[in-house]
């Protein structure tokens, strides 16, 4: 039987834009680097009041990384979604979807990380 998920892995073509996406826009920082022993380079990133990571790979020589359009995203929870918008933007960063009322109450917005992985962030209501 499962115990419980400990990483996602998102395989990038650049994986040092896609750390400091994370850091800067979201504020998530990196628990740990290394290289795998099939020598994929490796950056774990630290998601707040979780112990689940996300895994971000760049692998040597591999295929580029095309991903679909809605083929998975990761959510967030924040307080104040129209605040981390206007501090996103600040930043350089925009929302590529909404925000948007959901009918349970909860406002939703969508911003892309680099390779088009999607990014939501929730305020519940």
């Amino acid at each position: 039987m499962v115990k419980k998920l400990l990483h996602t892995r998102m395989r990038v073509n650049d994986l040092e834009r896609t750390v400091k996406f994370y850091e800067e826009a979201l504020g998530l920082k990196v628990s740990r680097r290394h290289k795998s022993p099939r020598g994929a380079q490796l950056a774990f990133i630290r998601t707040p009041n979780s112990d689940e990571e996300i895994e971000i790979c760049q692998l040597p020589d591999g295929p580029p990384v095309q991903v679909q359009p809605d083929l998975m995203h990761l959510a967030f929870e924040v307080d104040n979604l129209a605040a981390f918008a206007a501090d996103l933007e600040k930043k350089g960063y925009r929302l590529s979807d909404g925000p948007t009322q959901t009918g349970s109450g909860s406002v939703i917005a969508f911003i892309d990380a680099p390779e088009g992985y999607e990014v939501e962030l929730i305020q519940r209501g």
